[in-house]
């Protein structure tokens, strides 16, 4: 029997962070969990390739757009399960019974998110993460994602756009997705550099205005000025 989960990761620039990532992956291969990684690189300047050819990755490459880079490397999967993971996100040690009991079941779900940072304000943000995606249904990438790939297909995969392309996809699976009982350790470095509240209050205005129609891509630039 094949291992039934293809890794996806975009990444762009990722190095510093990636080596993590991808050790914490390690027990899943040993545990006949992981088929495949899948890279979809968005134009890497440093070390990201070099690490993804180095681990055995398929390797996608295009524009720098999270939405159309998950699309592109989405469309290379030869699982039946697709689990999908930032570069700078680590899964706790352990992850791969929760997750080989989820595609027992066929139940699609997300991680627990957590920051690798201590005190309040890390706390704080995580905690109203795990709280939109359990109420609202609406994980954030970095909280990962696990689906059959039917089911990624059914959906309509991620969008091509430049930003909230995790909500788009979490909006057509509602219902659908399950928090599972692995924690998902993310950087804080964005939220270091801009500040706790200033970051998070950024996150939260750009979710409410793309729910009320606003352009993703009017959405994006803003994001990043």
């Amino acid at each position: 029997m094949r291992a039934p989960i293809t890794v996806l990761m975009p990444t762009l620039d990722a190095a510093a962070h990636m080596p993590r990532a991808l050790a914490s992956l390690g027990e899943g291969l040993t545990q006949g969990l992981i088929r495949e990684l899948v890279v979809s690189d968005g134009g890497s300047t440093d070390a990201t390739l070099d690490i993804a050819d180095a681990a055995g990755a398929v390797i996608v490459t295009g524009p720098a757009s999270r939405g159309g880079q998950l699309r592109r490397g989405a469309a290379e999967a030869r699982a039946d399960w697709l689990m999908v993971l930032h570069a700078d996100t680590i899964l706790e040690e352990g992850w791969n019974r929760p997750v080989a009991e989820a595609i027992r079941a066929r139940q699609a779900g997300y991680f627990t998110l957590r920051f690798d940072a201590r005190g309040l304000a890390p706390r704080v943000v995580a905690g109203w993460a795990n709280l939109r995606a359990r109420t609202f249904g609406l994980p954030y990438g970095d909280q990962g994602l696990l689906l059959p790939l039917s089911l990624y297909h059914e959906a309509g995969g991620y969008p091509d756009i430049p930003l909230m392309e995790d909500v788009a996809l979490a909006r057509a699976l509602r219902g659908r997705l399950k928090p599972l009982d692995v924690t998902a350790t993310t950087s804080a470095e964005r939220y270091r550099k801009q500040g706790w509240i200033v970051r998070g209050g950024r996150n939260l205005s750009t979710l409410t205005r793309y729910l009320a129609g606003a352009d993703p891509e009017t959405l994006a630039r803003r994001y990043r000025s």
